[in-house]
């Protein structure tokens, strides 16, 4: 695969976002930042939980591991676990955790996994876009706005919704799916502060697509911080992190 990436962090911050990727496969996350004042019985910070799996998962699918891709992704939760060494209250609903979005070119399938929201867009080569996306937190009870009680009762939990953190079962929650290879053009994969521009800023799938692939994933991203500050999301950050990839297959 041909594969290109960006990944920007919200001004004056630490990129919480991270993107590795290899000949056949690609990994996305964006972790999950801890709201002011919350303990998360963590001594180790959101990056370092994100760079973490990052590694440890990007190391099996560069061995060119066998199996499902929940089975890497659950070996990799289970060895970031137990990097923690002990130090950390893993059970505190508010430890640190991420999305995870990866796609693998295996055995003439392109094969894709997302765990919460950081959505994969699959493009074929007959011009139909598909989405890969988890949808779960956004479907919580009661609607948004969510407090930090509602979330922490539902995360990682059935019926609520499922992130890559501590608990390696969420890796067999998530969502997945897999296309021919021949029937597939190119692959997009984005974090939220990238898909802002199909929720908030008058985008569809279908032009996000053709903007990545004309304009490449840091141009999306530009485009992103253009909208932000020319119109604010009301209730939310005024920025986010930001990570946009495209692979495309070879012909």
């Amino acid at each position: 695969m041909q594969i290109t990436y960006a990944t920007r962090a919200a001004p004056g911050t630490v990129n919480e976002d991270c993107v590795v990727a290899g000949p056949d496969w690609a990994v996305v996350l964006d972790g999950a930042t801890a709201p002011p004042g919350v303990d998360s019985g963590c001594v180790h910070d959101v990056a370092w939980l994100v760079r973490r799996l990052a590694g440890a998962l990007s190391a099996r699918l560069a061995e060119a591991a066998g199996g499902p891709l929940t089975d890497l992704v659950a070996d990799a939760i289970e060895q970031v676990r137990a990097s923690h060494g002990g130090t950390c209250d893993l059970a505190n609903p508010d430890s640190p955790s991420s999305t995870l979005a990866v796609t693998r070119r295996r055995d003439g399938q392109v094969e894709c996994l997302v765990l919460a929201d950081s959505p994969i867009a699959v493009r074929g080569r007959d011009g139909r876009i598909r989405i890969v996306e988890d949808d779960r937190l956004a479907h919580l009870p009661g609607g948004r706005p969510y407090t930090l009680e509602l979330v922490r009762a539902h995360r990682n939990r059935q019926g609520g919704f499922w992130v890559a953190g501590s608990t390696p079962e969420a890796a067999h929650q998530a969502v997945t799916a897999a296309f021919p290879e021949p029937e597939v053009d190119q692959v997009a994969m984005f974090t939220d502060g990238v898909t802002r521009l199909v929720e908030h800023y008058g985008y569809d799938w279908p032009s996000l697509l053709e903007t990545v692939r004309t304009g490449g994933p840091a141009h999306v991203i530009g485009l992103v911080r253009q909208a932000e500050r020319a119109r604010p999301i009301p209730g939310a950050k005024p920025h986010d992190d930001a990570t946009a990839l495209l692979a495309t297959m070879p012909t």
